[in-house]
């Protein structure tokens, strides 16, 4: 297969909003920057934009490598020359959402007062992120896109598309994604939350200007939500119970379990890159994200009349927004008369599927596209 290994950028991009941008909470932001980044060459007709939108830990570097951290494309099996999302043929554009911490303005970001932000933030919803993103595809004179893709919050953000803008998306592709948080989610974020603050360095969300970082409450937050990630039986092939490598005569609170190593590993890489109260903001507008509750409990009257063609996926290991929340929308999606496919992939690797190596999913999705181009007259 090809990869996407020749795409590069060597700076982080921005555009900052031409107007304020008016939020859900009722407050509006001025001067929002948007950070983002592109791949492939957009068309004449600018018909072949498709917009990548990120999960809660991901950033706008979907298919080159991040400038800032050094890490790798987090979707370069997706993102390239001859693969699923086509640089050949696509415009792919990916922006870091509203209240992030990789360049858009976020509680990390300089407020009017010349300080950071932190928690005098205002509260943010999928629902501005995705308002922040029609702005700055306003703002880059692009009329529709092709196609809005995510997995995760992500996909969540592409259901807000298709619901907000219907006549500017042609295609939405929500993947592994959920209409609305379940009450077991909401747990597991507040414990990642209270994680956070418990943290003496937190300072009251104020740590920025105290030169601090809650680094071990972030570390614990991103370890708790990371075991929604992976399933039990992906586990177990990685590590089942093999134990570290080392004196075991004493006591010591060091890692006894590799799969604990993976885990404090996970977190502790973490913390280097995500800003904590990124974290308390976006986590909580995930939570709020409720599309049935908007339209009086009827999901379907969510897409009444919608002219968007939409493609969903779930995974049968993903215990984090199983298939059945996925078949939900679905369901809505027929019942509301929209034309919608959908593709449950059977795997052991968990909700991370979706960023990983799973040849139907990643087929299913590039003959979706390929189609909806040749129906949209996609050269």
């Amino acid at each position: 297969m090809p990869d996407s290994s020749r795409l590069s950028v060597s700076e982080v991009r921005h555009l900052t909003l031409p107007a304020p941008l008016p939020l859900d909470c009722g407050e509006r932001l001025e001067d929002v920057r948007i950070a983002y980044e592109t791949w492939g060459e957009i068309n004449a007709d600018r018909s072949n934009v498709i917009l990548v939108c990120h999960a809660l830990t991901g950033d706008q570097f979907a298919g080159s490598e991040n400038v800032v951290t050094g890490r790798p494309a987090w979707w370069p099996r997706m993102i390239g020359p001859g693969l699923p999302i086509d640089t050949d043929r696509y415009h792919v554009i990916a922006t870091n959402v509203l209240g992030g911490c990789m360049g858009t303005t976020g509680p990390a970001s300089t407020g009017p007062d010349g300080k950071p932000w932190g928690t005098r933030f205002p509260v943010i919803t999928i629902s501005d992120m995705v308002r922040a993103q029609r702005a700055f595809i306003d703002a880059l004179e692009i009329e529709s896109l092709f196609s809005v893709i995510g997995g995760s919050m992500g996909g969540m953000q592409a259901i807000e598309w298709a619901v907000q803008a219907p006549e500017q998306v042609f295609t939405s592709i929500p993947i592994a994604t959920s209409a609305r948080h379940s009450a077991q989610n909401i747990a597991f974020y507040e414990v990642g939350r209270q994680a956070i603050m418990a943290d003496s360095d937190w300072c009251d969300g104020n740590y920025l200007a105290q030169g601090k970082r809650p680094g071990r409450g972030l570390a614990i937050a991103r370890m708790a939500a990371h075991i929604t990630y992976v399933s039990e039986t992906a586990l177990k092939r990685k590590f089942d119970r093999g134990l570290q490598d080392r004196d075991k005569t004493s006591f010591s609170f060091d890692a006894d379990f590799q799969v604990e190593s993976y885990l404090r590993y996970q977190g502790h890489s973490f913390v280097d890159r995500f800003d904590a109260n990124s974290y308390l903001y976006v986590t909580r507008a995930m939570d709020y994200f409720d599309l049935a509750a908007r339209h009086e409990g009827r999901l379907a009257d969510a897409f009444r009349n919608t002219p968007v063609r939409f493609c969903l996926f779930s995974f049968s290991s993903d215990w984090h927004y199983p298939p059945q929340a996925n078949r939900e929308i679905t369901r809505a999606l027929a019942a509301a008369g929209a034309e919608v496919s959908y593709l449950d992939i059977e795997t052991d690797k968990g909700h991370d599927a979706f960023l990983l190596d799973e040849p139907i999913y990643e087929n299913a999705l590039a003959g979706f596209l390929s189609a909806s181009a040749e129906r949209r007259g996609v050269a």
